[in-house]
């Protein structure tokens, strides 16, 4: 099998983030000095569970249909997101401090929303939550493509989740940080090289 020449690494974001977000262009910037040759994508997810699932399934639909070699890294609800397209497409994906039930998190931001970056109001819903649920990956089948990036300081989920979930993967679990991985720019060479891109 001949490996496509086309590199291209899809950066995921988070609940209520953008591609503004800081290890999105810190990917960004590696790139550009150092891999120019990997065309690096970070799109504005939708707000909602449904709609971003259709929308980021599609991108990679046509992505893949163009001959792209893709990597996932996703952080947060993107690392959620990551793990489901995997399941679907076999991409090797490094997820940062990934959200594993967002379905229970996300019930305590029911109501009116707004995203910092964007400023676009939306209402989530109690029907999102199943929106999420439908996203699940309850068996990892691709254990071997995973590299999960977590900090035990993370003050918005709970890091042994994932330790738990992810427990067939490779892991690189830090003392102290917090939920937005503090000191990203130290892993973007090792996460390329994992991605095989």
């Amino acid at each position: 099998m001949t490996v496509s020449t086309k590199p291209l690494l899809l950066y995921i974001h988070g609940f209520n983030s953008s591609p503004k977000s800081l290890k999105a262009q810190q990917m960004l910037a590696y790139c550009r000095e150092h891999r120019p040759d990997i065309r690096v994508e970070v799109p504005q997810m939708p707000c909602y569970p449904a709609q971003a699932a259709e929308f980021i399934d599609n991108q990679v639909k046509a992505l893949v249909d163009e001959g792209y070699q893709i990597g996932l890294v996703g952080s947060s609800l993107g690392g959620y997101i990551s793990t489901w397209l995997n399941d679907r497409y076999q991409l090797p994906a490094v997820l940062v401090n990934p959200a594993v039930t967002p379905y229970e998190l996300l019930v305590d931001y029911l109501g009116d929303q707004v995203n910092p970056y964007t400023h676009e109001h939306y209402v989530l819903a109690p029907h999102h939550m199943d929106e999420l649920r439908a996203m699940d990956v309850t068996t990892l089948r691709n254990p071997e493509q995973l590299w999960v990036l977590q900090q035990e300081g993370d003050e918005v989920l709970d890091y042994r989740q994932a330790v738990t979930k992810y427990a067939a993967c490779k892991q690189t679990v830090e003392a102290d940080g917090d939920h937005s991985f503090v000191q990203f720019e130290r892993f973007p060479a090792d996460i390329i090289q994992f991605l095989g891109l």
